[in-house]
């Protein structure tokens, strides 16, 4: 089986770089995929995106070496099983907020006797190479989202669940769950409390032996969560860079037109 690239990364002491996909389209896909990320997530729950796109998403992204890691709707196992049968090579699952929840989350991941994975993967098969049954259990990546005050308070539990291998925290629930409407969702966390509660998770997941992943809004922020021990950092989407580049190119055309000469000084030929 093609070895985890994410795995190996954090075998070597390296952090993970990863890209976020919200537009269901194999050759946008593929365009973030040459970019240079380690990892790219396909996201089930709040991208544009359903399994049917999903599919040639991943067939898209195998050329580069990219590691696919998708973000399923929810804890259910059908979800969790076709997006690894189609080729994820990790599960990021939102809103596990208990140690029972997060059992069966993992329980969905692995085979038996580890779990109650069914077994059928049929691109996986083809796009993992030889030897899926036997190594999928040990590739494959399980992460529990953390960002609800209840996942706060279970944490140590959340984490002290076999075969689970690390907790990504999503800031923008996380402080809608610790801060009500203190605070507007978001995220690049600058609040004391908030920045306490999501290192109090880091630091936790690194005593119970587990990893810790960070969605981020901008790479300085994330650069600054490696910095803090981050062992994942989410930098961005497809769709805030595709808006975000769209918007300062119309900007500049717009201060540029402002610099040059009035449209009626300009030799038009006689027309």
């Amino acid at each position: 089986m093609i070895r985890n690239g994410v795995r190996q990364r954090w075998a070597e002491g390296r952090p993970v770089l990863n890209g976020w996909l919200s537009i269901a389209n194999s050759f946008s896909a593929e365009i973030m995929a040459a970019q240079g990320y380690d990892s790219l997530t396909i996201d089930l729950q709040h991208g544009i995106v359903g399994y049917d796109g999903a599919v040639p998403m991943l067939q898209a992204m195998r050329a580069s070496g990219v590691t696919p890691l998708v973000r399923v709707p929810w804890l259910d196992p059908a979800d969790i099983m076709k997006a690894l049968d189609a080729g994820a090579y990790g599960v990021i699952c939102p809103m596990i907020n208990t140690r029972a929840e997060a059992e069966r989350l993992v329980s969905y991941v692995r085979y038996p006797p580890a779990g109650v994975r069914s077994f059928g993967p049929s691109r996986a098969l083809f796009s993992a190479g030889p030897g899926y049954a036997a190594e999928a259990d040990d590739e494959i990546i399980c992460l529990a989202m953390i960002e609800t005050a209840q996942a706060y308070e279970n944490l140590e539990d959340i984490l002290a669940t076999p075969g689970l291998d690390g907790v990504y925290i999503g800031p923008a629930d996380l402080t809608l769950g610790l801060q009500g409407k203190r605070y507007a969702p978001g995220f690049d966390r600058r609040e004391p409390e908030m920045i306490e509660a999501i290192r109090t998770i880091l630091h936790a997941a690194h005593r119970a032996g587990k990893r810790a992943a960070l969605h981020n809004g901008t790479a300085d922020y994330a650069a600054e969560a490696v910095g803090w021990g981050f062992d994942l950092v989410t930098v961005s989407n497809d769709v805030r860079l595709l808006a975000g580049a769209a918007e300062a190119s119309v900007r500049a055309f717009r201060e540029r037109v402002q610099q040059v000469a009035p449209a009626d000084t300009i030799d038009t030929g006689g027309y």
